[in-house]
């Protein structure tokens, strides 16, 4: 009897969570439609419309990229600091009637989305 109830147990939470992962699956976004739906938009219109990425980056500064550029230590000084994140969506865009794109990267910077690209190649 155990071994049944926890076999259901199982069935159910298997189904919960297709159902879950599956509630934003079965849209998916020409490129034009996307790139206008969700450029500037902030963080948490992503999260409504798109749900969680199923990957999340922060961008980093190299230790010496002051170096390598010149003058650009000054101007640094006086601005304000820059938050950039990516957040990656796989198969939501068609580049065809067919086919999606394997991965979309929204890129965030400040919490608005500055940009946008489409990926095979990853």
């Amino acid at each position: 009897m155990k071994f049944y109830s926890k076999m259901s147990a199982l069935f159910v939470a298997v189904a919960v969570l297709m159902s879950a992962t599956s509630a934003f699956a079965g849209k998916t976004y020409s490129e034009d439609e996307f790139i206008s739906q969700f450029s500037g938009k902030s963080k948490k219109i992503i999260l409504e419309k798109l749900g969680q990425p199923f990957k999340k980056q922060q961008s980093v500064k190299p230790s010496n990229a002051n170096n390598m550029i010149a003058g650009v230590g000054g101007q640094e000084k006086n601005s304000k600091p820059v938050q950039v994140e990516m957040w990656y969506y796989k198969n939501l865009v068609k580049y065809d009637a067919k086919n999606t794109y394997k991965e979309a990267e929204v890129t965030f910077v400040n919490d608005k989305v500055m940009n946008i690209g489409f990926f095979n190649n990853r």
